[in-house]
């Protein structure tokens, strides 16, 4: 009925995620932004039916804001406390049924991909997920904010990198794919690969990155791209599933949504790519999930706590 969300652009001063300010953000935030959800969704706190929250996994002192508040909420109001896995409300995502899309059909497999993770999973049933491959190091996101860091742009990176990209030759320059097994990532090696990249160009030409600066990210998303594309497709081999969707921050990225989209034609795929505003946190895919476990009166008691390593099928 409603979706705010509170950007915290503080953090692009300094080039990545500050804990300690996020959860201060989170602290100023929290009453201003349920407050101004309650006034779009034209209703008011006794309407509420329960509170979910994200229970992890996350930064802990954020989740601390949210848990927090949550609990005393659901208590003054009397109504349950719905604790949500991040992870798995990301996927869920694609169930949020505004007439616009179709909704996946169970089972899928579905590629999550953000700053923290890097995951193919197996969706049986709304809580049943089971991880297929997983990063074994760095996450994707976290490949496309070093690249960017390498490369003098901002944070997040991989905006900017998708930005430069469209407008370069992916085929450029060759990056070494890292050799892991056939469903799991590491994007550590990558990222090595492409600092001395750089740096053996820049010694030989001060201007390098200047110059070639679309072609170097469109070579590096390309790279990116390739590895979760071939993994996908290993995925589907092994499983005989070829419902495909993806989650995550990284899912807003124009060339993993343009590759997936043709693997409808090329490979026979039904894909699943979820609309911009539910790809980064955001509030209506915890509601989503709430949504289901109040369908199911999965409650979570008074006394339940934040984990800031919670894994999908936990």
């Amino acid at each position: 009925m409603s979706n705010v969300v509170a950007n915290q652009k503080i953090h692009t001063e300094y080039g990545g995620v500050v804990p300690e300010l996020a959860s201060r953000a989170h602290q100023q935030n929290i009453v201003p932004v349920v407050q101004q959800a309650l006034q779009r969704a034209n209703i008011v706190k006794k309407d509420l039916s329960a509170i979910a929250f994200t229970k992890g996994p996350g930064l802990m002192g954020s989740l601390l804001v949210g848990t927090s508040f949550a609990k005393s909420l659901a208590q003054a109001l009397q109504i349950p406390l719905i604790g949500v896995n991040h992870m798995q409300a990301h996927i869920l995502a694609h169930f949020i049924d505004d007439k616009t899309h179709k909704l996946p059909q169970f089972p899928f497999l579905c590629l999550t991909i953000s700053g923290g993770h890097t995951e193919i999973v197996k969706v049986k049933d709304y809580f049943q997920m089971e991880v297929l491959g997983k990063t074994l190091d760095d996450a994707v996101g976290e490949a496309y904010d070093k690249s960017a860091k390498i490369l003098g742009l901002g944070y997040p990176g991989g905006p900017l990198i998708d930005q430069h990209a469209k407008k370069g030759n992916p085929l450029a320059y060759k990056f070494t794919k890292p050799k892991v097994g056939t469903l799991d990532f590491s994007f550590s090696g990558l990222k090595t690969g492409i600092l001395y990249f750089i740096q053996k160009e820049v010694k030989q030409n001060s201007n390098f990155v200047a110059e070639n600066l679309n072609d170097i990210c469109a070579s590096i998303q390309h790279t990116i791209v390739s590895i979760l594309m071939e993994k996908l497709q290993n995925a589907v081999r092994e499983t005989g599933i070829t419902q495909v969707a993806i989650a995550g921050g990284v899912s807003a990225n124009s060339e993993i949504r343009k590759r997936l989209k043709e693997s409808e034609k090329t490979m026979g795929w039904i894909t699943y790519i979820p609309k911009f505003e539910f790809t980064t946190d955001n509030a209506a895919m915890i509601g989503i999930v709430g949504y289901y476990k109040f369908l199911e009166q999965s409650f979570d008691a008074n006394t339940t706590t934040a984990t800031a390593r919670l894994k999908v099928d936990e």
